[in-house]
């Protein structure tokens, strides 16, 4: 056997350029190089590996055998490794092959680059020459299109003179058969005859009457003046073939509308719009609708909205009345628009003529039935709904109507303002309506305050005439004053407020509208609370009188006096209940101007700009300043009956020993006088009332006054007495009695001077010589101190004058 390479060099060539072209794969390439080698050495390394159970292995990849020969592991190694160093070198050849393939193939490259080049040039020298060649090409079609263009121009306007030519002479044809003797339609063609060729006819009598009044307006020469005359003659026979025609049309436009033929019908009218823009067949359709002609929509019109009661069946249903007629109306005319818009060229237009009849026939008519605007020399009775019934339907009318007319511009009225004629028909009735609102507002005042002077009428002449003098000191329930009743003056303002803001579009308008109304409500609240607190000043007054009148004098008998005391009780007993009386106004008063307040704040106040705002809010402090004076009168008055209640229960009470304690050995009594135990239960029950029904700055001065006029009067009352030690004792008693109550009254200066009389009454108890040191602390005092002094029963005993002197004199 040769040598691995002897063995290798005989193998037929091992590599072809074939093998790399296409989709060439390493993994394959190798493979078919390796493929016929391996399988015997594969076969054979199971053999060997089990051969080899206790031998070794060498690095080199032999094995020792059992006599220490070394076997080769891949006896083809050699024969591999010779086949790969033929391949590499076959793979080189390849390379050289290749690389001269490729320099073979550039120099050709370059060749045919070369001859592609100067090709490339001959061909732009050529594209060049072309270009300049299409440029002359494209500026000579241009001058020949241009031409051609004019003489397309002059050919047109040719062909167009002779169309208008050719018409002309036809027009002037038809012309001269319209020029014969006047009103002879006979003899025309019977193009104008003929029923079948109406359009055209149409269209050419409309031709003809521009011609003609063009021929007749235009100045001519004075020798062509029997044209003129022959043209009018013309003129005058196509008018009347125009008006015969257009007539035949309405006609046929009528009778196909009976039968619903709508494409007749939109035949005729596309015919009738070259007359006059088809106006005359837009209103006669409109006009001959069964809404417009039919009476008897007009009577249920009426009876839908009044009913059998007319105006008296009231508002409420006067506004569902209207709602169901302007339902039924909008729905008619939503179909109608259906039928117009498959019939006449210009829908619009006639939508617009039929909403502008509707609202000026149909809707005008009810509204002149509803609003009949009432006299305001003679108003209509309360009883019957008065001006109120007329305001509140005339609001109902323009907010329905007004409602309408938005649905009927939804559906469409092309160019009218459906809004605006609505508003036209109501100027009349909104330029008078501030006026009549605030006749309303006074003729329901007035009639409320009659309601109420027929109640107390007819209360006074129920409780007959023993009880007639207690019902005249104490008013009756109809004549108080009643929150109810101010309330009621409120809801009808703010009624006439919500009408206000219906009616004025415009922000100065409204302000002056809401301020007219809400003046009616000061001025109404204002009288009512003052003449309630004037009756209630009234009972104080009579009770008054009644005290002057049982005043008598020392020196009666004693049943005479019996039957003044008696008197005097009952005078007290009327002035108390005309005391609490007068504090129940005054309270429902307070309630009365919250409410009205309130209003303001919740109503007016959020209607009106701001110098109308402030305005009004000056004019509503002076109705409440009025009523508060009256109120302060009143309560001026309250304190006289209740001042004078005091007095007479002091005189009557207080006994002379009660400052002045008899010899009779027994202990002083520190309890209160009952002269002043009955004062105090006086106040504290008379006063209940005063305090739940003043509240703030005129509590406080109510009782301040109260409480000053007490004090007056106790130092007055007490100047009657003499007083000795143990009586002073029993005065010092009263005062702290006194004291205590007018605490409830929280006024500081009452107190203080309360306390000032507690210290006071000390001049009464300590001795003599202790009098110059008891008011070193309270100069103030000194001269109220001196009065009491004299009282003292010692004082003469006591020579007290020339201490009393040099008291006055160190003051």
């Amino acid at each position: 056997m040769g040598s691995p390479k002897a063995s290798v060099a005989t193998l037929p060539l091992i590599l072809d350029i074939e093998d790399f072209k296409g989709d060439f794969s390493f993994d394959a390439l190798f493979g078919g190089l390796v493929n016929e080698l391996l399988p015997s050495f594969q076969e054979d390394d199971a053999d060997a590996a089990d051969g080899a159970g206790g031998q070794d292995m060498f690095p080199n990849g032999t094995l020792r055998g059992p006599q220490g020969a070394a076997t080769p592991m891949f006896p083809a190694v050699e024969e591999l490794l010779a086949l790969f160093k033929d391949s590499c070198k076959e793979l080189v050849d390849l390379r050289e092959q290749i690389d001269g393939r490729l320099q073979n193939l550039k120099k050709e490259v370059e060749i045919q680059d070369s001859k592609h080049r100067k090709t490339l040039a001959e061909l732009e020298k050529g594209v060049d020459g072309l270009h300049q060649s299409f440029q002359r090409l494209d500026t000579r079609i241009s001058s020949v299109g241009q031409t051609a263009a004019k003489i397309g121009d002059h050919l047109q306007n040719a062909d167009s003179q002779r169309r208008t030519a050719s018409q002309t002479i036809e027009l002037i044809k038809y012309l001269m058969e319209f020029n014969s003797s006047p009103g002879d339609l006979m003899e025309l063609s019977s193009l104008f005859l003929d029923d079948s060729h109406v359009a055209e006819a149409a269209s050419i009598a409309q031709k003809l009457q521009d011609v003609g009044t063009h021929g007749i307006n235009m100045p001519s020469p004075v020798g062509a003046a029997n044209a003129s005359r022959g043209l009018e003659v013309a003129v005058a026979n196509l008018q009347d073939y125009c008006n015969e025609l257009e007539n035949r049309l309405l006609s046929r436009f009528d009778a196909a509308s009976q039968r619903r033929e709508l494409s007749t019908m939109a035949e005729c009218a596309k015919i009738l719009s070259q007359f006059n823009r088809g106006t005359s067949a837009m209103q006669h359709y409109v006009a001959l609708r069964p809404m417009f002609i039919d009476v008897e929509v007009m009577n249920t019109d009426i009876s839908l909205v009044l009913g059998d009661q007319g105006l008296q069946a009231g508002a409420n249903n006067i506004a569902r009345g209207l709602s169901t007629l302007y339902k039924e109306i909008t729905e008619t005319v939503r179909k109608e628009a259906a039928t117009i818009m498959a019939v006449f060229p210009s829908p619009t237009d006639v939508m617009s003529i039929l909403v502008q009849r509707v609202l000026e026939q149909r809707v005008s008519a009810i509204l002149d039935r509803l609003l009949k605007k009432p006299s305001l020399v003679n108003l209509p009775p309360v009883n019957q709904g008065g001006l109120l019934l007329y305001l509140r339907i005339f609001a109902v009318a323009y907010e329905k109507t007004k409602d309408l007319a938005r649905e009927l511009q939804s559906v469409g009225c092309g160019d009218l303002d459906a809004e605006g004629l609505t508003e036209s028909q109501f100027l009349s009735h909104k330029d008078a309506y501030p006026e009549y609102e605030q006749a309303s507002l006074n003729q329901l005042y007035q009639s409320k305050m009659e309601e109420l002077r027929a109640e107390a009428q007819q209360q006074s002449e129920s409780m007959g005439t023993i009880s007639r003098s207690k019902a005249s000191i104490s008013p009756s329930a109809s004549q108080q004053i009643s929150v109810t009743i101010v309330t009621e003056f409120v809801r009808w303002n703010e009624e006439a407020i919500t009408r206000c803001t219906l009616f004025s579009s415009q922000p100065a308008t409204l302000a002056s509208n809401v301020r007219s109304v809400f003046a009616c409500l000061l001025e109404q609240v204002s009288q009512y609370l003052t003449g309630g607190l004037e009756r209630a000043r009234e009972s104080l007054n009579e009770a008054a009188a009644l005290r002057d009148r049982f005043v008598i004098g020392a020196s009666v008998s004693r049943r005479v006096a019996a039957a003044a005391a008696s008197a005097a009780e009952a005078a007290a007993a009327a002035g108390e209940s005309s005391f609490r009386s007068f504090m129940i106004a005054v309270q429902r008063c307070g309630s009365s101007v919250a409410i009205l307040q309130q209003y303001f704040s919740n109503v007016i106040s959020r209607l009106l700009p701001p110098d109308a705002h402030a305005a009004s809010l000056e004019e509503m402090g002076t109705a409440v300043s009025s009523v508060e004076g009256a109120a302060q009168k009143g309560l001026q008055q309250c304190i006289d009956t209740v001042m004078a209640e005091v007095e007479r229960l002091l005189s009557s009470e207080q006994k002379t020993t009660d400052y002045r304690s008899p010899d009779d050995g027994n202990a002083p009594d520190h309890r209160p006088t009952n002269a002043c135990m009955r004062v105090v239960a006086y106040l504290s029950r008379v006063l209940e009332s005063a305090f739940g029904a003043l509240e703030g700055l005129n509590k406080q001065s109510f009782l301040t006054d109260l409480g000053n006029r007490l004090h007056k009067g106790l130092l007055s009352h007490w100047q009657k007495f003499t007083f000795s030690p143990s009586g002073g004792l029993r005065l010092k008693r009263d005062i702290t009695e006194y004291g205590e109550f007018v605490r409830s009254f929280n006024a500081p200066s009452i107190d203080e001077n309360f306390e000032l009389l507690g210290i006071m009454a000390n001049v009464f108890i300590v001795a003599p010589e202790s009098l110059a040191s008891l008011f070193e602390g309270t100069p103030s005092i000194r001269k109220d101190a001196s009065r009491f002094i004299q009282l003292r029963d010692d004082f003469k005993t006591a020579k007290l004058t020339a201490m009393l002197n040099s008291f006055m004199s160190d003051s």
